[in-house]
């Protein structure tokens, strides 16, 4: 696969060689329509007309429209659960502390924290993200390198051939510049453990660029799983429903009418007036002038919002911390506080699985480009450094 791979990248064949890779990004848009509050369902609905007697209209009635920022808040407590504390690197090799300094200044200047966050947040909200190598020469012309971020919401594709193991044989970007005309030029750069194949879509085609990679991997740590949400759509979409039909309803019944005797019905209020009148027949004399109100709104439409705020919450593994909760928890211990949180360990625990691979990744990336790139004295150092990481409780004993 890898051979026929390269041989069309240098034939320029790159529709074919994208056809052997994954593209995932359908699954990231829609993930994204969902993560974005403006691109709920519930803002689909119209106002509502009115008429009068005669079919003619008159106005429209606001209809509330209100989307819940589920997806973000569960996001965000994701993230917090397994990189809200840095994580902590240990040097597990002996004779190897020149690469191991060398590890973690390379670490500092890459602002690694910062960036895998960003990573765990984009993968959260839209399936996928990459974290992308870029070494190049500074400005003083020395070895340099730097992250690049790569996400659908940031405008880039992601393509990636696995093999039969699961192991990565090579990855795309694609890109869009700008000309000087103004125009939208493609790219798409091809990387593999060998080579890097910068494409640029002309008249003619693509135009093509091949050099060598000289890192020796493929300088990628590509982040995919389920969006942090996934299973309780439908729980989510009932609950904007069901808030925006409360507020509807609010602005109908909130304001009382005042109801008078009389022999007959004269006027009906209109939906949209706010001192409402209702002339009403048969009432006694101590009634005769009063006040209609709306005591208060159904009590299983209020239940059904608790019972869907508890498993939105319960089933992606999110505890609920809000002010009202945390202000009756100023006296658990931290104990107790932990087990409070256990929802959000177990999900962190899930994640780790997958986020132990990826850091050992970064590591292996980090230390070809200190040996390859960054500083070539250190090769047989980097070649017999072994590091370790550990992520860190997200709260202060």
């Amino acid at each position: 696969m890898e051979n026929l791979f390269n041989h069309l990248l240098l034939e320029g064949d790159i529709d074919k060689a994208l056809a052997l890779m994954t593209d995932n990004s359908q699954r990231a848009s829609e993930a994204l329509r969902e993560y974005n509050p403006a691109s709920h369902a519930i803002n689909q609905r119209h106002d509502k007309p009115i008429y009068d007697k005669k079919g003619n209209f008159k106005r429209w009635v606001k209809r509330w429209k209100l989307p819940i920022d589920y997806p973000r808040y569960i996001n965000e407590i994701a993230l917090v659960f397994i990189y809200g504390k840095p994580v902590r690197w240990r040097q597990l090799s002996e004779g190897t502390e020149q690469a191991y300094m060398a590890f973690n200044r390379l670490v500092q200047h890459l602002h690694f924290d910062a960036r895998i966050r960003e990573c765990k947040r984009l993968a959260g909200a839209e399936t996928q993200c990459a974290m992308l190598f870029h070494p190049y020469r500074n400005k003083q012309g020395r070895a340099d390198c730097r992250l690049r971020i790569l996400a659908r919401s940031k405008g880039d594709d992601i393509y990636v051939a696995w093999d039969h193991f699961g192991c990565l044989r090579a990855f795309a970007w694609g890109f869009h510049t700008m000309n000087h005309e103004g125009l939208s030029i493609r790219h798409l750069d091809f990387f593999t453990d060998e080579r890097i194949y910068h494409a640029t879509a002309c008249e003619e085609g693509w135009q093509m660029e091949v050099e060598e990679n000289n890192i020796g991997k493929i300088p990628v740590v590509l982040f995919q799983q389920e969006k942090e949400w996934a299973g309780v759509e439908p729980l989510i979409e009932r609950e904007e429903y069901i808030a925006s039909r409360n507020a509807d309803t609010n602005d109908y019944f909130s304001d009382p009418m005042l109801i008078l005797d009389a022999d007959i019905v004269k006027n009906m209020p209109d939906k949209k007036d706010e001192n409402k009148t209702l002339i009403k027949s048969g009432g006694t004399a101590e009634a005769a002038a009063s006040y209609l109100t709306w005591d208060n709104a159904p009590e299983n439409k209020q239940k059904e919002i608790e019972w869907l705020q508890n498993h939105i919450l319960s089933k992606t593994f999110t505890p609920n911390i809000d002010f009202d909760n945390m202000k009756s928890l100023s006296n658990v211990s931290g104990k107790a506080l932990k087990q409070l949180m256990v929802l959000a360990d177990i999900k962190a625990a899930r994640h780790k699985e997958l986020h132990d691979e990826l850091l050992d990744r970064f590591v292996s990336i980090c230390k070809a480009v200190i040996a390859n790139v960054l500083d070539v004295s250190l090769k047989s150092e980097c070649d017999r450094l072994v590091i370790a990481h550990e992520f860190q409780p997200p709260f202060e004993d």
